[in-house]
């Protein structure tokens, strides 16, 4: 593995023998990642797994030409064909209006701040062991547990440098630190599954072996015998690990490229409220210790702390330098990088929390569910229609009752963020954090 240093240096030689080649301009992106991981199953080790893959890609442009390459050769004669190579093929490109690097005027500059991202940890083996051991000891001892899929912990170290030929060099590090376990309950034809884990950067951080353990098992217990789901337009609560993904598809529709297309289903929905005029859900990249934080995009823009959605409405798209380019807007500073073209993506996401406790947000529900797990992606971007496989459990009264399973929700996002409400229970755990959510009136269906 590159320091920053080293792979700042290496990106910059690409760069300048991509211009001395005839490229009219070209970025270099370096990303390293190195892993080890250990798990365990009922109590004996099952495997060890030590990874490194580093890789540095070439983009050139030529004209309004581009083509990009990548390898995993870090010697000298290997990239210097790679350079030959990349600009060779841009010449035989198709033109796009499009393309380009990122405005120079608008690129950052200055020292890249630390956002605390490496604790400055190695690797340990025997430590990984024992963690993956505990937590799966944890799990098992959940009364109903009877079998394990395995308790496993694991370590990384990831560099990331991005050099364009018009000015940017940057470029950071991170540690990495993971816990999971994966249990069944039951037996027979009524086994049940259901995990725990939890990611940090800072081994300080993560969460106990016995609390993610406990609730590995806790929560594959909790869905023995399931009934069947009851039928018709019901309130739904989504349980925090789930909700996340209500986020994900507002992202993508208020993704640049999508917007570009005509091919999101918010397209004309730009100054409606979306949601409650109380719903904020904002996209922080300088929270220190976040798992996606950073300080530039990956075309070098800067990143700032941006409100996706205040008083209920969203407050623009996110854009890339090309898709900013076919909309005549600018670019926002959410590009993403991999081998290729950019793409977009947000950094650290919450969806704000609410003022009722998930006891209170349920309290007048006389039948509804509340869904632990979602199967399936029957998500349409270009409708936003929403049908998708879920279990979890029944809710009665106001009270959680007893587990259900193969079950369907359907709704429409544009309907189902309007009637989005969230709890007061949000934690700072994941990239995208949300609290408890209820969204009433979803088409509940048994499988």
């Amino acid at each position: 593995m590159l320091t920053v240093a080293e792979a700042l240096h290496r990106a910059q030689m690409l760069c300048d023998a991509a211009t001395k080649a005839g490229a009219d301009a070209a970025d270099a992106l370096y990303y390293c990642n190195a892993a080890t991981s250990v798990s365990m199953r009922l109590g004996a080790l099952e495997d060890v797994e030590r990874s490194e893959g580093q890789d540095i890609s070439l983009r050139v442009f030529v004209g309004q030409r581009s083509a990009s390459v990548s390898t995993a050769d870090m010697d000298a004669g290997e990239l210097a064909k790679l350079v030959d190579r990349c600009v060779a093929m841009a010449r035989e490109a198709p033109e796009d209006p499009y393309a380009g690097l990122a405005p120079a005027d608008r690129l950052f500059h200055g020292a890249i701040p630390d956002f605390d991202l490496d604790d400055g940890s190695e690797a340990d083996p025997q430590a990984l062991r024992g963690a993956a051991l505990a937590v799966e000891e944890a799990a098992r001892a959940v009364a109903g547990v009877t079998n394990s899929e395995g308790g496993s912990a694991s370590h990384s170290r990831t560099r990331f440098a991005l050099v364009t030929s018009h000015g940017f060099a940057g470029g950071y590090g991170a540690s990495g630190h993971s816990l999971s376990a994966s249990v069944i309950a039951g037996e027979g034809a009524n086994m049940q599954r259901d995990y725990g884990w939890h990611s940090a950067h800072y081994l300080s951080d993560l969460e106990s072996v016995d609390a993610i353990g406990t609730r590995a098992g806790t929560r594959a217990v909790a869905r023995l015998n399931p009934g069947k789901a009851p039928a018709g337009k019901l309130p739904m609560i989504l349980d925090p690990r789930v909700g996340s993904g209500i986020v994900g598809h507002l992202l993508s529709a208020i993704a640049g490229p999508a917007i570009a297309r005509g091919t999101s289903f918010l397209l004309g929905k730009e100054d409606r409220a979306l949601f409650d005029s109380s719903i904020v859900i904002r996209d922080d990249p300088h929270r220190l210790r976040g798992l996606r934080s950073r300080a530039f995009d990956g075309e070098g823009l800067p990143t700032a702390a941006r409100d996706i959605v205040v008083d209920g409405k969203i407050t623009g798209w996110l854009l890339d330098t090309a898709s900013a380019k076919q909309l005549g807007l600018e670019p926002t500073g959410h590009a993403s990088r991999g081998g290729g073209a950019s793409g977009v993506s947000a950094s650290n996401l919450h969806l704000a929390a609410g003022t009722l406790t998930p006891e209170a947000l349920m309290a007048d529900i006389k039948e509804g569910i509340y869904v632990t797990e979602l199967i399936g992606q029957g998500v349409n971007p270009v409708t936003g229609d929403y049908s998708r496989g879920a279990s979890g459990f029944v809710i009665r009264d106001g009270q959680i009752a007893g587990p259900i399973a193969e079950f369907t929700v359907a709704s429409n996002l544009v309907d189902m963020f309007a009637a989005l409400i969230p709890a007061n229970d949000l934690e700072f755990r994941h990239g995208t954090n949300v609290p408890t959510l209820r969204i009433d009136g979803m088409t509940v269906a048994s499988g």
